[in-house]
């Protein structure tokens, strides 16, 4: 008989009702090979309490970019005070969103690509496994690009010799230099060493990364405060140029930032709630990870930032520029080593272990868990992401493409779960290759589920790619929720449709 669970099922009843021993992923008897390996069946056990949510949380904010984008929103024209209620507005709807994907895979064990099975089919499921796998890929080249460049601060503050190396028109290769290349491989091989030891030493080294980022975020404050003082602390890195009225829309595109800067992780935060030991345990991981981390940690941006000016000269929103610019050798290798780990630490998160089983869901015989992630790590180097992230009109178009096609999987995902199967999933459907399957639908694939993601991204990509339109460029900033609504809405419009047709 299948194993029907509800959102009212506890995680020891999980296991109980998958027929799983206490121990990993197990495949049941019965399970198709053709969508099963070991990483993607139902858990065994799930172990992971809040805190391990929480510096999961912490790991994916305490970035480089996560500290630029922070800082950005105060250099919009608004008071500090209006950029503090769009932060917090922008990390609370990412919280209740993060909460909605969460319950699905929590309930059932199952990561993201599997729980898409009941929307979509058991084999249109890979049409979001590839989505946003691809995806992850140009985000995991541009966060390891990143992180290489503070690794380059050390290396050319221990070793001045090394500049001509580091110059791209003396030493370069396809736009980086030598150096960057060294740096970049170094990166590589160490984030790819760090995901093929598994998920268990995974979740130590985020435990470990989003603190040590505090830390050093604490130190760095503390030492600006000594050299300029507490009046030179400034909450406004930037003319306020809006108040009343005129800074309503300015608000609302920073709200929509912060959620399309999420957008990502937040799609497949199935991956990681999976192992959550209970969905009460996942929900206050993400209280502390999201609303209250984020919003600390946006205070000690600005702080750090506004008294770079005082301090140096010039305002300063990189945070491995501000430590290199430190008269100590010890701060320097100190601060841009904890930038370059926090790093690595958001890129296996958020842009290595989605692809993983992204990549694995399109052929589980064939492409394992650590397979589908060095997949990933190998197209990151393909489409050489430093000269993405040196071109900033490609990150304008790459960032409101991630919302345009994101979105409508996020819609169709909650809308399914929520809507149209009443928290209800039956998991071993979700690996059953058949028209005995109610998974099935039409030869795999379910097409309310393709066509509202089809139609939402399309419609979505409309202002992104007219920018030369009325209003477009300002349409643009919402691609994440034109997407979403219209995937939402979209598919349950047409499982309604479907469903009065069979009755």
């Amino acid at each position: 008989m299948a194993d029907t669970l509800s959102s009212s099922t506890t995680p020891a009843d999980v296991v109980e009702a998958a027929g799983h021993p206490v121990g990993g992923g197990e495949i049941k008897p019965g399970y198709d090979p053709r969508l099963t390996n070991a990483d993607l069946a139902p858990l065994r056990r799930q172990t992971w309490g809040s805190y391990n949510i929480f510096a999961f949380w912490m790991s994916d904010v305490h970035s480089v970019g996560g500290y630029v984008t922070a800082g950005s929103l105060f250099a919009l024209g608004l008071s500090s005070w209006q950029v503090l209620i769009s932060l917090v507005a922008g990390i609370t709807i990412v919280y209740f969103f993060c909460n909605l994907v969460a319950k699905p895979s929590q309930v059932t064990g199952v990561p993201y690509p599997v729980i898409n099975r009941a929307a979509f089919g058991v084999l249109g499921a890979n049409v979001p496994a590839v989505i946003r796998g691809l995806i992850a890929v140009a985000w995991y080249g541009i966060q390891t690009y990143l992180a290489s460049a503070a690794l380059d601060v050390v290396l050319l503050k221990l070793f001045p010799s090394l500049m001509p190396y580091a110059d791209v028109d003396q030493y370069g290769f396809l736009g980086l230099p030598l150096l960057g290349w060294c740096s970049y491989a170094l990166l590589w091989v160490l984030q790819a060493a760090v995901f093929w030891t598994g998920m268990e030493t995974i979740r130590k080294f985020i435990d470990f990364c989003g603190p040590a980022v505090y830390v050093v975020m604490f130190l760095l404050t503390g030492y600006l405060i000594w050299k300029a003082g507490w009046g030179e602390i400034n909450l406004s890195l930037g003319e306020v140029r809006y108040s009343g009225a005129s800074a309503i829309p300015v608000m609302l595109g920073a709200i929509a930032l912060v959620v399309s800067y999420f957008s990502g992780p937040m799609l497949n935060f199935g991956d990681f709630s999976r192992y959550g030991r209970s969905f009460g345990a996942v929900k206050r991981g993400n209280l502390l990870g999201l609303p209250v981390n984020f919003l600390v940690f946006s205070i000690l941006v600005v702080v750090t930032a506004s008294l770079t000016l005082p301090v140096f000269g010039e305002l300063i929103t990189d945070p491995v520029t501000t430590v290199s610019r430190i008269d100590s050798t010890f701060a320097i290798v100190l601060g841009a080593l904890t930038f370059t780990i926090a790093t690595i630490g958001i890129n296996i998160v958020a842009n290595f272990i989605s692809p993983a089983f992204d990549f694995s869901n399109v052929s589980p015989q064939r492409i394992s868990w650590r397979a589908g992630g060095m997949i990933a790590a190998v197209g990151s180097v393909l489409i050489t992401p430093w000269n993405l992230y040196n071109n900033p009109e490609v990150i304008h178009y790459t960032l409101e493409t991630l919302g345009a096609f994101i979105g409508p999987l996020f819609g169709v995902l909650i809308a399914d779960y929520y809507l149209v199967r009443k928290q209800t999933v039956v998991v071993d459907d979700m690996f059953t290759m058949g028209p005995e399957g109610r998974y099935w639908y039409r030869r795999g694939y379910h097409p309310p589920a393709i066509i509202a993601t089809a139609v939402g991204a399309t419609v979505a990509m409309v202002p992104v790619l007219w920018t030369g339109g009325p209003g477009m460029h300002t349409t643009a900033q919402y691609s994440w929720f034109i997407g979403c609504g219209l995937g939402f809405a979209g598919y349950l419009a047409l499982t309604t449709k479907l469903r009065a047709r069979a009755h």
